[in-house]
């Protein structure tokens, strides 16, 4: 009798702890998604105000009041070639996105921080 006593009594205490460890785990879990489902108006707004990296170089070239065709003979592209840029079909080189921050008169970080 004492030999089952010495045996149950460990198997209890840890049959506890698991269960007090997942009831931890869930109440974390739940904390989580509250906060996930609280944040949505937040996410949503963000993405309202994020640009690509298209828009950005867009925005650049009209504001230098340059064509499309003008930044693609600067920088020895085509003219379809930029307009896949701007409309996100395609992303520049780094080499080509080096060249149009320069064209524009602003650094590569800040075309792309733009974009973020």
């Amino acid at each position: 009798m004492n030999l089952t006593l010495s045996f149950l009594i460990p198997a209890l205490m840890f049959f506890a702890a698991v269960i007090g460890l997942g009831t931890y785990v869930t109440v974390l879990i739940v904390k989580a998604l509250r906060r996930y489902t609280r944040a949505e108006p937040d996410r949503k707004e963000k993405k309202e105000n994020t640009r690509s990296l298209g828009e950005v170089l867009k925005q650049h070239r009209v504001d230098s009041k340059m064509t499309q065709e003008f930044v693609a003979e600067s920088l020895g592209v085509s003219r379809q070639a930029v307009s896949k840029w701007e409309s996100g079909a395609s992303a520049p080189s780094t080499m080509n996105l080096m060249a149009l921050a320069k064209l524009f008169g602003v650094s590569a970080e800040e075309l792309l921080k733009e974009a973020s």
